[in-house]
């Protein structure tokens, strides 16, 4: 089986469907913010991200998931949305399986977003402005380095979308 990397903008559903694909498929599922909670000895992501910065959070990522890499077994990985800053996962992920990218529409996310709070990346003066500049930046990064890019459309039934994405899997060839 390919390793595959679910990436996505936030709350996409990559944790939710990359749970499901590796139940499918056999493989082990891991989820990069547990790798990062585990290794840095954090309950709170959002508060760990908040306390280090961006760049000390995208190396502690980055650390994590090679951690992890280096290790032999199929795996499936949900990746945190902010993936697509992070040039040197992004290298580390390309040479070590196949890069998925769950798109959803830019309109549906950010209500979704916006149920979990208010994120770091967002900004709480122009959150409808500054969400269309991360999404714009970061749709057209997980575009350009993606190995299969899959809309997930509206999903309503998780099931069903869970087996849509295993079919488009399967029908790229990857070893599920």
């Amino acid at each position: 089986m390919d390793r595959l990397f679910f990436t996505g903008i936030k709350h996409s559903g990559k944790t939710t469907f990359a749970k499901r694909i590796a139940a499918l498929s056999g493989a082990d599922f891991y989820d990069s913010d547990d790798l990062i909670r585990e290794r840095e000895n954090t309950d709170d992501i959002r508060a760990f991200y908040r306390k280090v910065g961006k760049e000390a959070f995208m190396e502690a990522e980055y650390e994590a998931v090679k951690e992890l890499l280096d290790g032999e077994g199929d795996l499936v990985l949900s990746l945190g949305g902010g993936a697509a800053d992070n040039a040197r996962l992004l290298d580390l992920l390309r040479s070590n399986g196949k890069i998925v990218y769950l798109v959803r529409r830019e309109e549906e996310m950010l209500p979704v977003i916006l149920k979990h709070g208010v994120p770091a990346f967002l900004d709480p003066e122009d959150l409808e402005g500054s969400f269309h500049r991360v999404y714009e930046k970061r749709d057209a990064e997980y575009r350009r380095i993606a190995d299969l890019v899959v809309d997930l459309g509206h999903y309503r039934d998780r099931d069903e979308t869970a087996a849509f994405l295993y079919d488009r899997l399967r029908e790229a060839g990857y070893g599920i």
